[in-house]
């Protein structure tokens, strides 16, 4: 009920559940699929308001695009730092080969997103 207004940061959060960071990442993780299910507003995180339930819709583009920066930068150091020297040291794998076609079209599918 903290997190709205105002947001709560991370460890705000923690201490108002009086839980380890793990297990606050683990509900939050299970309040989203729960905020699913039950069709309520979803839960958001800023740097600047912490987490907060919202249905506003620019808040949600902003959360989104920001999310989508963040899965890209994660593909693209995956491609670059451990399946593209993979490939380099084993040319002929195939399943290596299929990793990276896969992974650049997440990465240009992400990209078109963002």
């Amino acid at each position: 009920m903290e997190a709205r207004p105002a947001g709560l940061h991370f460890p705000q959060l923690r201490i108002a559940c009086e839980l380890s960071p793990a297990q606050v990442r683990s509900g939050l993780a299970m309040l989203r699929d729960i905020i699913t299910e039950m069709g309520w507003p979803p839960l958001v995180h800023t740097r600047a308001d912490g987490y907060m339930f919202t249905a506003d819709p620019d808040e949600l583009e902003q959360y989104e695009v920001a999310k989508i920066h963040e899965k890209l930068t994660e593909v693209r150091r995956l491609i670059t730092a451990t399946v593209g020297p993979h490939a380099r040291l084993a040319p002929d794998d195939k399943r290596v080969r299929h990793m990276i076609t896969q992974l650049n079209s997440v990465e240009s599918t992400l990209d078109l997103i963002a």
